[in-house]
């Protein structure tokens, strides 16, 4: 076996530091379900209150030329009638707006009560149907898996990622997101949502398993020996990587074990490319690739194309060329690429693929919602979310999805890790259901979504951990229900951007709204410039406000043609908006060629 791994990706991971969770027995769900109603008295007459049901009140559909559905006087008689037929309180209380009359049954009626009332109404030839007034009640947001209780960086209103004021609207459903990471070990309070992968080491040094790349991602195991994989690196465990990753985006949910994930809805294709000792850029390059839908030679085609890439993993370097074009590919194919931002504690802008353009760089907090000691940070980070720090207790960690194996697969069981390995999920799963409520949403819309709802710190960040605490709720709120359906406001002015000189405005007047801005306001943006990473673009709203929708960076692609999501609530919509932008660096010019404004 080889000893060198200086060309190797280290894993970017925490040895677990407690013992396993005991899983709690599957609990019952009782799911109430309508009796089929008999067959009306009257053909025309429908209901879905049948017999046996309970109710107090039901909702009385009058046809439309009877008198009682326009008559409140008429509707209280026709139940001052069936009373007397039935021997049954019943009395009207009002109109609906469908025109519909909600009466009363009387206090505490019982099944056979309401099932002669229901009778009466069937047989009136001037009802059109009869339903009962069921009692509604909220959603239920909080899981019945037991170590939910456990998971603070879900729900925590300190520093969790209000993940549950999410569910309510998507749960990630219809999304795949790809974990490149270790493959996957079978769990149980996985394996439901696990959906065809592949194993992209083609080392059999790293690979362990024996062979070369195969459709098989399962992971044999990552463990190393004192000294195998570089002096001086003490030996390890099988970490399990890429299986906790996993359980955090999509574990089970509601199904009375274990742990919850963030979008239970989702699909996670598990993708290896981290072996003993780490992986080839190589082999991460054609995971990127093939994982968001493009070719591999030698690879059949993905039946499980993901929107999401789950990346937590890295190495020391500037971003290479080669990463930079398997990341570029992916988010032209609408796939966003969400990267851990390292846990060396130093800037960011040392650490690949987290350096790379284009990709959503997670730095960790832990559980008070300062950046957790080990993150990496800086100007390149674009969000944090919870990683743990088990420094003063294992238990301010991050649980999820394990194997009690220290060499080769044994049990399954839960444990608490800590890393921005661990924060980088929190944002996968995020993504997926922002994805899962939008699915016009692209990759820049959803980084910038991101950025426009977090929240701020509750703790500290020196060297800068992005736009904030990454919110869940607020993020999938501002974001459902497409963008591409609301009024659009644009300017096809050109203007003529200098080099390395003053900035340019260009408005746009927005007129006939009402109230303030939408917290999704869409910025179309179309610019033709060399060298890009030049340039730095705001949104100036009516009262002077910015907006900063891009800085400059280190990013010699040429042009900016996308559509940025600002969250601008807190803005009137009318009045002049206008787009500021500035080359920033020498040697470059370019154009505004138009821009616009979709409320």
């Amino acid at each position: 076996m080889r000893t060198s791994p200086e060309l190797r990706r280290k894993l970017i991971s925490v040895a677990a530091v407690s013992a396993a969770l005991l899983t709690a027995a599957p609990a019952s769900v009782a799911v109430a379900q309508e009796a089929a109603p008999r067959p009306a008295a009257v053909p025309a007459a429908q209901t879905e209150a049948a017999p046996g049901i309970q109710a107090e009140r039901l909702i009385v559909g009058y046809k439309s030329g009877a008198t009682e559905a326009k008559s409140n006087k008429a509707a209280a008689a026709d139940a001052e009638s069936k009373a007397e037929k039935t021997g049954e309180d019943i009395d009207f209380q009002r109109r609906l707006g469908t025109g519909a009359a909600l009466v009363e049954l009387g206090t505490h009626p019982t099944r056979a009560s309401v099932a002669d009332v229901v009778a009466q109404y069937k047989a009136d030839p001037q009802v059109a149907y009869v339903v009962p007034d069921r009692l509604n009640k909220p959603t239920a947001v909080t899981p019945n898996d037991p170590e939910y209780s456990k998971q603070w960086d879900l729900f925590e209103s300190t520093a969790g990622m209000n993940v549950p004021g999410a569910w309510d609207t998507t749960t990630g459903s219809g999304v795949t997101v790809a974990v490149i990471d270790t493959g996957y070990v079978t769990h149980s309070d996985l394996a439901a949502n696990i959906v065809g992968g592949y194993d992209f080491i083609s080392d059999t040094a790293v690979s362990v398993d024996g062979n070369g790349r195969d459709s098989n991602p399962a992971d044999p195991g990552d463990w190393y020996n004192d000294n195998e994989c570089g002096q001086g690196i003490p030996a390890s465990t099988s970490s399990w990587h890429g299986t906790h990753v996993a359980g955090t985006i999509a574990a089970a949910t509601n199904n009375g074990k274990g742990v919850a994930g963030i979008a239970h809805g989702a699909k996670i294709s598990p993708v290896r490319v981290l072996g003993k000792c780490g992986g080839y850029d190589s082999d991460i390059i054609d995971a990127i690739t093939w994982a968001s839908g493009g070719t591999v030679s030698g690879v059949p085609a993905n039946t499980n194309v993901a929107k999401v890439i789950n990346m937590s993993l890295g190495g020391g370097g500037a971003c290479s060329s080669a990463t930079q074009s398997a990341i570029n590919g992916a988010v032209n194919r609408g796939t966003s690429v969400v990267v851990a931002a390292g846990n060396e504690n130093q800037n960011v802008s040392n650490a690949s693929p987290a350096n790379c353009n284009n990709v959503i760089a997670v730095a960790a907090t832990n559980r008070a919602g300062s950046r957790a000691s080990y993150s990496n940070y800086g100007s390149l980070v674009d969000i944090a979310a919870p990683g743990g720090e088990t420094r003063t207790s294992t238990a301010n960690g991050i649980l999820s999805t394990l194997n009690s194996g220290t060499k080769t697969p044994s049990s399954e069981n839960y444990d608490y890790y800590q890393g921005t390995s661990m924060a980088t999920p929190h944002v996968a799963g995020l993504a997926a259901l922002m994805k899962s409520a939008n699915s016009a949403l692209t990759p820049a819309q959803i980084e910038s979504a991101m950025k426009a709802n977090a929240r701020a710190l509750p703790g500290t960040c020196s060297g800068g951990c992005g736009a904030g605490l990454a919110d869940a709720a607020k993020t999938v709120q501002a974001v459902k229900g497409g963008t591409s359906t609301g009024t659009t406001f644009s300017s096809t002015t050109a203007v003529a951007i200098p080099d390395n000189g003053a900035a340019i405005e260009s408005p746009i007047s927005v007129t006939g709204r009402s109230g303030n801005a939408p917290s999704a306001l869409q910025v179309g943006v179309d610019i033709t410039h060399t060298y890009r990473g030049d340039l730095v673009i705001d949104l100036v709203a009516p009262d002077g406000s910015t907006y900063r929708l891009k800085s400059a960076a280190s990013d010699s692609a040429d042009n900016v043609n996308t559509t940025y999501t600002v969250n601008a609530s807190g803005e009137a919509a009318n009045g002049t908006w206008k787009l500021r932008v500035q080359d920033t660096a020498a040697q470059d010019t370019g154009t505004l060629n138009g821009w616009k404004l979709t409320f």
